[in-house]
């Protein structure tokens, strides 16, 4: 494009607050992108955020039409869908936080409008751009069993959907992406606690290629942990994504071999055990996925979290949720709220 693009935000939230505030400083920064405008159903919410960071407040998405090129949308779930179709409608590119969207039906709907549009479209999923996550991609051979814990503190926030579409999501998707095959089965079982949805869950999913992984997911937790760990054969990779870190340990197979044998090691370490810690580039997360959706507007190439990426994270957590009002049915827990 000749000119820098045009960005704007929607939903003016915390989430959207932090995402007017990355394209700001892109803006400061001279890299090719201005923040035209934000918008929020909640107009005195725009105009602190507007003001904040030096913008204007659009006071409907028919005004913001025609004065940006691309726009996160940040809204509750439940606006997912008609927020984003209508700024493809209008000729604009779109970020979509994750969920996706409320339901598959909608998320199917957003994906008609992406191609009915030509749209550039990217899902949210924010650990896809962990400096932690990139780090250790590339060590990926055949994992076999994850372990996950993503654990929170209660907060008001994102009480319009439960523990997994809010929190285990995030998970659903880098395990999705690190497996690269078809779900198989799944087991789970969740509690509403605090609020009337499910704010604590567990979900063990097995994929057809035999791995199998194990999500906890929790926002009534008195501490807060993010961590992923895998196995595969002859190592296993530990992923903390609070403090953006990798450890990588891998057994030497013939020197275990040998120790089981009885024979005597021929190293300091008989187990021919290392432990290693990639480097990991830090950086914030979010700057990273606005600037890989800018990218992938500017060049008119598919993102790196995919509409079909989105439409998969979702169907596993609703799966999940299917499986846990299971559970409560067979427990006789009553109806469950999700």
């Amino acid at each position: 494009m000749s000119h820098p693009l045009r960005a704007s935000v929607v939903g003016c939230g915390v989430f959207g607050r932090n995402h007017a505030r990355v394209y700001r400083q892109l803006q400061q920064e001279g890299l090719g992108v201005g923040l035209a405008g934000v918008h929020d159903a909640n107009n005195d919410r725009a105009q602190a955020v507007a003001r904040e960071f030096s913008t204007q407040a659009f006071s409907s998405l028919a005004e913001l039409a025609g004065h940006v090129d691309a726009a996160s949308v940040a809204v509750p779930t439940s606006a997912h869908f008609p927020v984003s179709a209508q700024l493809m409608q209008a000729g604009i590119d779109v970020l979509i936080e994750k969920p996706l969207a409320a339901s598959l039906q909608e998320a199917n709907e957003v994906v008609a409008a992406a191609e009915r549009t030509g749209r550039i479209a990217q899902v949210g999923h924010l650990e896809r751009f962990n400096p932690a996550v990139l780090a250790a991609t590339p060590l990926v051979t055949r994992p076999m069993f994850f372990e996950v814990h993503r654990l929170s503190v209660f907060t008001p926030r994102s009480l319009d959907v439960d523990v997994v579409m809010d929190l285990m999501i995030h998970d659903l998707d880098v395990v999705l992406a690190l497996v690269q095959s078809s779900v198989h089965a799944i087991h789970a079982v969740g509690l509403p606690v605090i609020s009337n949805k499910v704010d604590i869950a567990n979900a063990r999913v097995e994929f057809e290629n035999g791995c199998v992984a194990n999500f906890t997911a929790s926002r009534v937790s008195t501490e807060r942990v993010r961590k992923l760990r895998f196995f595969q054969p002859h190592e296993y990779i530990s992923i903390d994504y609070a403090r953006q870190d990798v450890i990588k340990i891998q057994v030497d197979a013939a020197a275990a071999a040998a120790l089981l044998r009885g024979e005597a090691p021929k190293s300091a370490n008989p187990a021919g055990i290392s432990i290693s810690k990639p480097e990991v580039r830090q950086q914030e997360p979010l700057r990273a996925e606005i600037e890989a959706f800018l990218d992938a507007v500017r060049r008119r190439s598919s993102p790196k979290v995919t509409l079909a990426d989105g439409r998969n994270a979702l169907q596993l957590a609703l799966q999940i949720n299917a499986a846990i009002g299971e559970h409560h049915r067979r427990a006789g827990l009553g109806h469950s709220k999700k």
